[in-house]
């Protein structure tokens, strides 16, 4: 065997001829299941599209930087998941174009925020983000709340994310700057049709403010839905203690 080694490493074509055997033998194993495979992605239940008003909300939340300091991937560590969740699925992001991973954390992870503080505490966030965490580093947005969201392209949005995969109807394409608006207006005529086009979606006043259907509307519908659409088992963090 010995004998056998050093022939090979001593002739420099038979050493070549093997190595591109064995790295076409682990191509092959890679790439050819995506000839067959639908996804690589495993469906998760409970996964749907962004509604109009969560998708207009997330464009904000890229617009203005946020993905910078902010990290949407909860890693499988057990740390990472006792401080916020169980760990991030790639369903989850399986409709973002771009998706929000990231690794740089100078403020906290979001994949997980959906739920977990309420709308007045966002709306005082953005407005001053020190008036409820003291030793905050991040910048207010204050303006959100006094421009108007537009809906004027909401349908492009929509059918731009379509052409990438993203299977929204058109139905839900025609109904999109409608389905916006009546997200943060609850009492509308609208409301229950959005509820039902888009399983598991608030449907609130999220800003406070019920005269304009603002920014800050959007990115808090945007921010209330992340981490809390996926069917999964919920993180024990006291097992985790023990």
């Amino acid at each position: 065997m010995a004998m056998r080694h050093e022939t090979i490493e001593r002739n420099s074509i038979l050493m070549l001829v093997l190595v591109l055997i064995v790295v076409s033998i682990g191509g092959i194993v890679e790439i050819a299941p995506l000839f067959y495979l639908e996804s690589t992605i495993e469906k998760v239940k409970g996964i749907r599209p962004y509604s109009p008003l969560e998708l207009a909300g997330r464009n904000i939340y890229v617009r203005e930087g946020c993905y910078t300091c902010h990290s949407q991937m909860i890693r499988t560590l057990r740390d990472e998941q006792a401080r916020y969740g169980h760990y991030s699925l790639a369903a989850e992001s399986m409709y973002d174009h771009p998706f929000q991973w990231g690794s740089k954390r100078t403020g906290p992870d979001l994949a997980r925020v959906g739920g977990r503080y309420s709308d007045d505490w966002h709306v005082a966030h953005m407005n001053d983000p020190r008036s409820v965490v003291p030793q905050s580093v991040m910048p207010g947005y204050p303006f959100l709340a006094r421009t108007p969201v537009d809906n004027a392209d909401a349908a492009d949005h929509l059918r731009a994310n379509r052409t990438v995969g993203v299977p929204y109807t058109e139905d839900m394409i025609a109904a999109a700057a409608a389905d916006m608006t009546a997200q943060a207006t609850p009492d509308s005529d609208g409301a229950a049709a959005v509820a039902q086009r888009y399983p598991k979606a608030l449907i609130r006043d999220f800003d406070g403010n019920p005269q304009m259907v603002s920014e800050l509307d959007a990115l808090i519908a945007y921010l209330q839905m992340l981490g809390t659409l996926a069917e999964i088992d919920t993180f024990d963090a006291n097992e985790y203690r023990r």
